[in-house]
């Protein structure tokens, strides 16, 4: 995908067809991010079916899932997860006011600097990951700690892979190109199916570990660094006291210190999950998975689309179409958001059965499981929300605040943890983290309307008033439609014919009642 250049004339005129073309190259962005997601976290099912086939839900399974807690922590805390949110900004102004030696200087020092720190780090995460996962869990028994140990040191290298590899994409993108960050899932999830198929039944579990190390040097590491020969400068250069660095540091200060709900949800899962019986973690681990696919292919492929046009749009001084911009983008993707939320939900047990229960997985394991995953979906419109808008704070340089924002509400969430866990179980800590990152997305909006005078909040509340009319009798209907045939074969029935009476009640509801947009949307007629 070539960049497209949105330099606005003299006067400061920005004419009609740059904003086509700048929305455009969004839109092209987002289709093929979304596509990448969708094919991913098809391989994701793939994974899950592979996982739940030689482990099943039991102590193995929770010692896979908890594994990838102090992981995730190294990823989060050198802001692995969000190196776009941090240094496109950063590396968009470097290019626009000093010119490509200064960004190439700028990316050399972070790529450096940064990958000297993921070194260090994970290995002293290594030396202690025994007594950290102790902490961590417990309640573990010692053959469950033992194996968590184990695990969690095979995984712990993949983060200097994602962390380097995270800066590599960000400099791509930023230069228009999509294609490596499109990759890295895919081939991360592929290889964690080649070890769990190859090597799980020689290595049991830790096949699939092996295979997540793997996809981690190949994916989102080696496939950046070869899109970017001949078009992105890269250097290594080590200077933690070079004023360009520091300036990273102060953007991504907020989100290696900080913590929200799109990540800490997940951790509060393993942690008070671990403190229930045994199969809670692995359940929610489940039932996420199949939660998070709208979540991905709506919010993360919209966002992570969306920042770098958002970006350049501030750095113009295009202040009132970004505005629009973020409003058009909220409502595109709460609606869908919305829809795909509500679909899985009326679906949750025949996607269950469809997609787990073969091998150690069980019928009556799966109960629990679509349980679990309906009430994810209850979320599903609020991390949407949430993902999209975060993205103006970071396009005008500021972490910091809803940063605070969410790590005030996380914080505040934890007795909503502890106050349903123990009484509801996996059930319990699903309801907890759907009410909690809907009171973060809500708090973030006012937020944004607050400092920035958009997005307008009328509008968006009366696209989600109209697509929920829609949504809920649609999804109540097509939860009805069931065969009570068992099986495989009655689940993809289920599956079938609900979703069918789903999509049809929707589209009815939404050509009598939804926005005018989302009509032509549904027509097939292409948007403004």
């Amino acid at each position: 995908m070539r960049p497209i250049a949105h330099t606005p004339p003299a006067g400061g005129t920005v004419q009609p067809s740059q904003k086509q073309a700048a929305t455009l190259g969004m839109t092209a962005a987002a289709v093929l991010l979304a596509g990448s997601v969708l094919l991913s976290r098809m391989l994701g099912f793939v994974r899950e079916a592979v996982l739940a086939y030689r482990v099943g839900v039991g102590p193995e399974a929770d010692a896979y899932a908890a594994a990838f807690q102090i992981p995730d922590l190294l990823n989060y805390l050198l802001a692995g997860g969000a190196l776009s949110i941090a240094f496109v900004p950063l590396y968009t102004r470097a290019r626009a006011r000093d010119g490509e030696d200064a960004a190439a200087r700028l990316l050399a020092t972070v790529l450096g600097t940064l990958g000297v720190v993921a070194v260090l780090a994970t290995v002293v995460l290594w030396a202690f990951a025994g007594p950290l996962t102790a902490f961590a869990f417990p309640r573990f028994d010692p053959e469950r700690h033992a194996l968590t140990v184990r695990l969690t040191r095979i995984v712990l290298p993949a983060q200097i892979f994602f962390v380097v590899g995270g800066i590599v994409r960000a400099a791509l993108m930023a230069h228009g190109r999509f294609g490596a960050q499109a990759a890295a899932p895919l081939v991360y999830n592929a290889m964690i199916i080649a070890g769990g198929l190859f090597l799980a039944p020689v290595l049991g579990v830790e096949g699939f570990a092996w295979g997540a190390l793997a996809g981690a040097v190949l994916g989102p590491f080696a496939w950046a660094v070869w899109d970017a020969r001949g078009r992105v400068r890269l250097g290594v250069r080590v200077a933690p006291g070079d004023r360009t660095f520091l300036g990273y540091l102060l953007v991504a200060a907020p989100l290696m210190l900080g913590v929200t709900l799109l990540t800490v949800d997940e951790w509060y899962d393993r942690i008070f999950g671990g403190l229930l019986e045994t199969g809670t973690i692995a359940q929610l681990r489940y039932g996420r998975q199949l939660m998070l696919v709208p979540v991905a292919v709506v919010g993360q492929a919209i966002a992570t689309a969306a920042l770098p046009t958002l970006a350049r749009l501030w750095e113009e001084g295009r202040h009132a179409e970004l505005g629009e911009t973020v409003l058009g983008t909220l409502r595109a993707g709460v609606t869908l958001a919305v829809l795909c939320g509500a679909a899985m939900l009326a679906l949750a047990e025949p996607a269950v059965t469809v997609v787990y229960v073969r091998g150690a997985f069980t019928p009556a394991d799966a109960g629990p499981v679509a349980g679990v995953l309906a009430l994810f979906c209850l979320a599903v419109p609020g991390w949407v929300t949430q993902q999209i808008a975060v993205r103006p704070f970071y396009a005008r340089g500021d972490t910091w605040r809803p940063m605070l924002l969410g790590t005030g509400v996380a914080l505040a969430a934890i007795p909503l943890y502890l106050a349903l866990g123990p009484r509801f179980g996996a059930a319990g800590l699903a309801a907890a983290g759907a009410l909690a990152i809907s009171a973060n997305a809500l708090l973030t909006l006012l937020l944004a309307r607050r400092l920035h005078g958009a997005p307008a909040l009328g509008p968006l509340a009366s696209t989600v008033a109209r697509v929920m009319v829609a949504a809920v009798p649609a999804a109540l209907l097509a939860r009805i439609v069931r065969f009570e045939m068992g099986g495989l074969t009655g689940a993809l029935l289920d599956g079938a014919v609900g979703g069918l009476v789903f999509a049809s009640v929707a589209a009815l509801g939404i050509l009598l009642l939804g926005d005018d947009a989302t009509k032509r949307a549904v027509r097939g007629r292409s948007l403004p």
